[in-house]
């Protein structure tokens, strides 16, 4: 149980830095065709339930909630300058700790305690990255030394240098040569922070921040999935809110297009980086899945591939929202529409990031114990662990892997019926017509059935990378 304990501790502490995790922990070679089956036939009745519903309940479902204050000003300062020392830290590991990606804190930090782990955390409880990014503290010493912020950011810049910065993310984490290399992982995440520590001094930080950088947006927005928000005041101290998950993506306003497009970008990240491992791709750009030549052979056709999904999953997207469109008699804006039902994707990117995630979670988890307790390689204990052995014992036993994708499944099949609920809610909003807001629905419901396939599908499938 202790040990169990520590793992999930662990990987729930909010370390803080940018920037792949370890390669797909394990393949499922399972009977899994009727669990494609159940999970597509799942997302598509809960659709006709919801079609065959008056639907004032779900405007409900987005109107429940309760709030209770408690006084803690001072507490995110504290957050802001233990997380800026945390990522320091982990800087200076990075570049000068063992070159073992399994044994430098800095890459079992990034990749498996910060993507994996504390994007679990934000849907969990809210987005806490306004406390616990490595930018706040620093930048309220130097604007008290510099002054105001001297330009104004125009509009026409929307969400685009978020866009480009998760983009160029996944590409490091899906395509580059060595992500895991403390180093070279060091190295990118000190220029992502300088690039938009000088933004955020040019533009002004509650600016730039919520707006253009990258994880701030996705934080921001997944922290809408959580039952639990916390939201820090400098006068009124912590307010906690409580309600149903998804509830406040039904009421939210309508992202432009570089902030739905920000969203498809999560998507086809993580789609992308299962897909570019299966036979299927390999075969598509003439590499032998048995022998894979290594990420230099194939860096063009993975880049161009992340691109393409990118797009192609956009363009798939917005046809959908306009088929449905149409089909309700185009009483609604269409630009509305695509803005505000690309909310409802965000259970779909959470679902598929958590379970595509799970088995990394359950191996490096472990070396990430091993590494806090050791962060130098110069053979300290600072969590009195002892000789720590990881194991991936369960990997190998066909009770414990089925048991894995069974929560894999559970986990993707229990996203779209999310968000098919909270695309339905949205709906209802926009045409403020039950008939109009299903008829709408459906082309997105047919998408939404289609992805739950293809991602259960990019679980189970056979890899060659």
């Amino acid at each position: 149980m202790r040990r169990v304990a520590l793992i999930v501790a662990v990987t729930l502490t909010p370390f803080v830095a940018l920037a792949h995790a370890a390669e797909r922990g394990l393949i499922m070679l399972l009977p899994t065709g009727y669990y494609l089956t159940g999970g597509a036939l799942a997302v598509a009745i809960s659709f006709l339930v919801l079609a065959f519903s008056q639907g004032t309940w779900l405007t409900r479902f987005g109107r429940l909630g309760t709030a209770r204050r408690f006084w803690a000003p001072w507490i995110g300062g504290v957050f802001r300058w233990t997380a800026f020392l945390i990522f320091t830290g982990l800087i200076i590991a990075g570049l000068t700790g063992v070159g073992d990606p399994l044994a430098n804190p800095l890459p079992l930090a990034v990749w498996t305690i910060w993507w994996i782990g504390f994007t679990l955390m934000v849907a969990a409880a809210g987005d806490l990255w306004p406390w616990l990014n490595p930018w706040s503290a620093p930048l309220r010493l130097l604007r008290t030394a510099l002054g105001p912020p001297p330009l104004t950011l125009p509009e026409w810049v929307a969400h685009w240098p978020a866009v480009i910065s998760i983009l160029a993310f996944t590409w490091f984490e899906i395509v580059s040569l060595a992500p895991d290399d403390p180093a070279r992982l060091a190295r990118a995440v000190l220029i992502y922070w300088l690039i938009h520590l000088v933004a955020m001094i040019l533009f002004g930080e509650k600016v730039w921040r919520p707006r253009c950088e990258a994880f701030s947006l996705f934080f921001q927005l997944l922290g809408r999935l959580a039952p639990i928000t916390l939201t820090p005041s400098p006068k009124r101290g912590l307010t906690l809110h409580l309600h149903l998950p998804g509830a406040a993506l039904i009421h939210g306003a309508a992202l432009p297009f570089s902030g739905w497009m920000f969203v498809i970008a999560t998507i086809s990240g993580v789609t992308f980086d299962g897909l570019s491992a299966t036979f299927w791709w390999l075969g598509q750009i003439g590499v032998n899945p048995l022998e894979f030549p290594g990420r230099s052979a194939v860096m063009i056709e993975n880049s161009s591939g992340l691109i393409g999904v990118w797009a192609g999953m956009g363009l798939t997207y917005a046809l959908s929202v306009w088929a449905g469109w149409s089909m309700a008699g185009r009483t609604a804006n269409l630009r509305t529409s695509l803005g505000r039902l690309a909310l409802s994707l965000l259970p779909i990117a959470l679902a598929y990031h958590g379970a595509h995630y799970l088995p990394v979670l359950l191996v490096n988890g472990q070396y990430a114990l091993v590494a806090a307790t050791d962060p130098l390689g110069t053979g300290a204990d600072w969590l009195g662990l002892g000789q720590w052995p990881v194991t991936t014992s369960f990997l190998n036993d066909l009770q414990e892997v089925e048991r894995i994708w069974r929560i894999q499944t559970g986990v993707i099949v229990g996203g779209h019926l999310l968000a098919v609920l909270i695309a339905h809610a949205i709906a209802l909003e926009i045409y403020n017509n039950p008939k109009a807001a299903t008829l709408s629905q459906i082309p997105l419901a047919a998408l939404m059935v289609g992805y739950t396939v293809l991602g259960l599908w990019l679980l189970s499938t056979p890899t060659g990378a």
